[in-house]
């Protein structure tokens, strides 16, 4: 009786888990002209973000705050990379990973860099 109930769980869990189909993106491969448009995508995030971080502006916030704007402020430019990646047909729920995935690592990056600044100009500031 156990053995049957384990494996009617086991049949059972499996179904669970399995991976929907029209999600999965089976040995389908970028183009290399795909790959540099992607990666020159990248890098305009990152440059657009590293110029909004220069700002005057942001330097004066909550370094949170200022770097919830940036994100926000460089945001279509993320766009364009989804942009490429649907016209290579890269089903929508990968493209989004990726991309959810670059704008977490970005934005951990550039709220590393706030924080320092922000230690920086407060250790500068110090009466002595």
């Amino acid at each position: 009786m156990k053995k049957i109930l384990f494996l009617s769980f086991l049949l059972f869990a499996g179904t669970i888990f399995a991976d929907d189909a029209k999600n999965e993106w089976h040995n389908t491969t970028l183009s290399d002209a795909t790959i540099e448009k992607i990666q020159a995508a990248k890098y305009e995030y990152k440059k657009c973000v590293g110029n909004e971080m220069q700002k005057l502006a942001y330097q004066q916030q909550d370094f949170r705050n200022a770097t919830d704007a940036i994100m926000k402020q460089c945001e279509p430019v993320l766009t364009k990379m989804r942009e490429v990646y649907t016209d290579a047909e890269v089903p929508g729920v990968i493209a989004d990973r990726h991309l959810k995935q670059m704008r977490l690592q970005t934005t951990r990056e550039a709220l590393q860099g706030m924080m320092f600044s922000e230690a920086a100009r407060k250790a500068g500031n110090k009466p002595q």
